[in-house]
């Protein structure tokens, strides 16, 4: 199984089409503990990132994954533009000069993302922020057990961790314990670009 420029297009098609359907829940889950424009950010910056990819070519998937990160930093606004910018970005350069990606190639791109997350966002696991749901994930495709149908399962169950978690970046943090019982909005659109990723490789086994 190997994603070439094709998949990874449809991999930001398909999370796309999933944030713009889900635009309304994820503001609703931004409203209590952010700024509560999270839905419309991600829809903004992601129906951008599609509008670009969808008026080039690309030789190699390193290339589609940069320009959807800039389309993405310069679009979604708040924290989450450089967060998401910096994921693909970190991911395209794990991965340039690779005209399809395997399964461990995948797995190496996200490790990437992870570890720039981390540094742009000053943080760690456990802390209410998108890498709860992003180190889960990129540790699943390194594993010898890995199946496809378990990346969205990983997802949620890391999504839906968020809510019992105190969150100690970001916005959310000035609201201490009274984060607990909000799932965190960043977890919540990660689940969804990961479930389109899951959706794409599956397609193609």
């Amino acid at each position: 199984m190997e994603l070439g420029v094709y998949e990874v297009v449809k991999w930001f098609e398909l999370a796309n089409e999933k944030i713009q359907q889900n635009k309304e829940y994820l503001t609703s889950l931004d409203q209590p503990i952010g700024d509560g424009d999270h839905g419309i950010n991600m829809a903004r910056g992601y129906q951008e990132a599609v509008n670009k990819l969808q008026a080039n070519e690309y030789k190699e998937p390193s290339a589609v994954l940069k320009d959807a990160s800039m389309a993405l930093l310069s679009k979604i606004g708040g924290a989450s533009g450089p967060l998401y910018g910096t994921a693909f970005l970190k991911m395209s350069m794990a991965v340039k000069g690779k005209k399809d990606l395997a399964i461990g190639d995948l797995a190496e791109g996200l490790e990437a993302a992870v570890e720039g997350l981390k540094q742009r966002g000053k943080s760690e696991v456990g802390e209410k922020t998108l890498i709860d749901v992003w180190e889960p994930v990129a540790n699943y495709f390194s594993r010898d057990n890995f199946e496809p149908k378990g990346i969205s399962e990983i997802a949620r169950t890391a999504m839906e961790m968020t809510k019992e978690t105190v969150a100690t970046k970001g916005r959310a943090a000035y609201f201490k314990e009274k984060s607990i019982g909000h799932i965190d909005p960043g977890s919540a659109s990660s689940y969804y670009i990961f479930q389109a990723l899951a959706d794409v490789i599956k397609e193609k086994e």
